[in-house]
């Protein structure tokens, strides 16, 4: 507040936040000629996607490591996700598909919290439908629940493939108690080779059936399963490891509890958790 007197009136602080609101549009504005130069350097309207998860990860985690003061993180972070999605989608238009087979509300939310409205948002019936629109679009996201557990079908399957769509991003990238938005999500696109971030790899992996201690045994290597659904051929899973971890490493585990595997395929990966504590701001 260099710009104020020593004893401020109310006059002086509304022209302060004046001055401050308009010095935050120009910035704005600048940075939407800086993303005009941007598509013409990486002519991205007609090369897909230019949803950047690694990075977009990185951008929020930093923001929550420097804020500080009484304004909530939610509403930081809500801004700079309108911020950073609009301008992808001006790099490069796409729409969210989402699968609301579970409920539309909570999905709707987490797709205008993370994307803003500018971003055209489609609901879906089915995680099928939502994967068949990603695959014939030139850069559309879909987005399916997140939360561990049993899955009305193995879903996950239809990402196998060379060439179909892969889990590119887990949301929201900053996890908290009470998050406006907290549905967790897996964010699935095109193939992005320069945007994958294997901090956690996800497999597609088919099993005979369950075994006890099928959990404990996965995670003496750091992997979990997230999803599970049985069908006539047998058990499909999907399994989260570390990126660390090798599919021989898996292999390893099964053939240790005897459990006969039919198939094992990588099927997307996505930056590693960032929790806070508290959405409550910190002082200086």
């Amino acid at each position: 507040m260099a710009n104020l007197p020593a004893q401020p009136t109310l006059a002086d602080l509304r022209r302060e936040i004046d001055r401050i609101d308009a010095a935050m549009h120009d910035l704005l504005m600048e940075r939407g000629e800086i993303i005009d130069t941007l598509i013409r350097i990486k002519n991205t309207q007609d090369s897909g996607s230019a949803f950047r998860p690694g990075r977009e990860a990185s951008m929020m985690r930093n923001f929550a490591e420097r804020h500080r003061g009484n304004l909530p993180f939610d509403t930081v972070e809500s801004i700079w996700r309108v911020i950073i999605s609009t301008f992808t989608y001006v790099q490069a238009p796409y729409t969210v598909h989402a699968d609301v087979s579970g409920g539309d509300a909570p999905m709707r939310d987490t797709a205008r919290f993370h994307f803003g409205f500018t971003v055209p948002y489609m609901p879906h019936d089915s995680a099928a439908s939502v994967i068949d629109a990603v695959a014939r679009s030139a850069g559309d996201l879909g987005v399916f629940r997140a939360e561990p557990g049993r899955s009305a079908g193995a879903w996950w399957t239809a990402l196998t493939g060379a060439g179909r769509p892969k889990i590119i991003a887990r949301l929201p990238f900053v996890e908290r108690p009470g998050h406006p938005a907290g549905t967790p999500v897996y964010v699935i696109s095109k193939p992005i080779a320069d945007a994958a971030v294997r901090d956690n790899v996800l497999y597609a992996l088919g099993v005979e059936r369950w075994r006890d201690g099928l959990q404990a045994a996965l995670a003496k290597v750091g992997a979990t399963v997230e999803h599970s659904a049985g069908e006539e051929t047998g058990l499909n899973l999907l399994v989260a490891a570390p990126g660390a971890v090798s599919l021989d490493d898996l292999y390893g585990v099964m053939a240790g509890l005897g459990v006969g595997v039919f198939d094992i395929e990588e099927i997307g990966s996505h930056a590693a958790r960032f929790r806070l504590d508290s959405a409550k701001p910190r002082n200086p």
